[in-house]
């Protein structure tokens, strides 16, 4: 992880134990880094898993057989590796892949489709094999890690680990939803753009879950953005061991469904704000609500427009209360829009409304807002009841200085 922390970061939550988990890292050394770059979770018999993964059709081999056996709904264990995303490696990175759930399962006992795998870092170069088997073998008995520890670990660019957690009343009983997420650039979400896990020790039916994790993502990861860049290897689990002890929950009839639901969603969202505060050289986090769109879609798209516009996140981060460059981003975003009824807002003050500056227009609070870590724009249509938060951050040099050394 890079040792400047962004001024957007969040000190690691006290994150409880979930049972039916134990999380244990190694040294794989894919990288010359003086750290952990390997993360084994170890699951109860019977967890069920849902995911959600990236639709950039250059995905990785561990998307690809991650897919698979989501549609199975089990699982067993989970080995991240950082710093070498195995993607665009071709048949040698698939059998990097195969050959880590073979051994993992081997280990458990169990059928290597209830092994997942997740890599990130570099793409194009294959996972080194022997250096991945060594790896798993010393996580297979390490000492068990924290939580903290964990997150530190899935990281890359990350300038601090990321963690949220949050609880319902699922059929009398309290359950817990714990998570670790990575994720700082290349985050430009058509699904999620990140590593990401939960885990729960509700019981929930595997098809519940995947419509649960789904719609939670539909309105957290899928509404975020740093750079308009889609990654090869974005993944999101969401693993539930059962050790609760409530009655499963199987459809929105079940008992706490809503809650748990709900849980899910807030820690989702907690999780995606989080990714965009350590976005790679962020010094603002920006939330965008568009209103008066003709659907729902419509306006996640128009306020997606906005947040990658580089002349937007450029002007926010020179602090410049440049209201016009939201309304070409809005103009640009090729959905329903009337420039004599569109209205620009920052940090609830109107900088223009109806197609029109404001006469008395006075920059100065506005100016005063975009001084702050966290800013806001408001964008009314003007042409229906749709609406869609998203969020994004700014655009500094230090973005540039990243990516310019990023395989060095």
């Amino acid at each position: 992880m890079s040792d400047a922390v962004s001024p957007l970061a969040s000190p690691f939550p006290a994150l409880p134990a979930i049972a039916g988990v134990t999380l244990r890292l190694a040294r794989a050394g894919y990288k010359d880094w003086g750290r952990c770059d390997l993360t084994y979770v170890e699951l109860a018999e019977g967890t069920a898993v849902a995911g959600v993964f990236t639709r950039n059709v250059c995905c990785s081999s561990e998307v690809d057989l991650g897919r698979e056996g989501v549609a199975l709904g089990k699982a067993r264990a989970l080995v991240v590796n950082a710093g070498n995303s195995n993607a665009f490696t071709g048949y040698r990175g698939r059998e990097a892949v195969e050959q880590i759930m073979a051994q993992v399962a081997g280990h458990l006992g169990c059928a290597p489709d209830e092994v997942f795998v997740s890599s990130t870092g570099v793409i194009g170069v294959p996972l080194p094999k022997d250096k991945a088997r060594a790896g798993v073998s010393a996580a297979l008995t390490a000492a068990p890690c924290t939580w903290e520890e964990a997150a530190r670990t899935i990281g890359t660019t990350d300038t601090f680990p990321k963690g949220a957690m949050a609880q319902a009343v699922v059929d009398g009983r309290t359950v817990t939803l714990a998570a670790i997420i990575k994720g700082s650039g290349m985050i430009a979400p058509d699904m999620a753009t990140m590593l990401g896990y939960i885990f729960t020790d509700a019981a929930v039916e595997p098809a519940f879950l995947q419509e649960l994790l789904s719609a939670a993502n539909a309105t957290s990861f899928s509404c975020i953005t740093v750079d308009s860049d889609t990654s090869t290897s974005d993944t999101m689990l969401a693993f539930a061991t059962g050790k609760a002890g409530n009655a499963p929950l199987r459809d929105f009839d079940s008992p706490g469904a809503d809650a748990f639901a709900a849980a899910l969603e807030d820690v989702c969202r907690q999780l995606a704000h989080l990714v965009v505060k350590d976005g790679e050289g962020a010094q603002k986090f920006i939330r965008i609500d568009v209103t008066g769109a003709v659907s729902d879609d419509s306006a996640r798209r128009i306020g997606l427009a906005v947040a990658n516009s580089p002349l937007v996140k450029t002007a926010i981060a020179g602090e410049d209360a440049n209201w016009g460059r939201v309304v070409m981003a809005v103009g640009k975003a090729g959905e329903p829009a009337d420039r004599d009824r569109l209205s620009i807002g920052f940090g609830g003050v109107w900088c223009a409304q109806q197609g029109l500056p404001l006469a008395d227009y006075d920059e100065a609070p506005v100016a005063a807002h975009l001084k702050g870590l966290e800013v806001s724009v408001e964008i009314d249509i003007g042409l229906g009841e749709g609406r869609a938060t998203v969020w994004t951050c700014d655009l500094t040099h230090g973005y540039i200085s990243i990516n310019a050394d990023y395989r060095s």
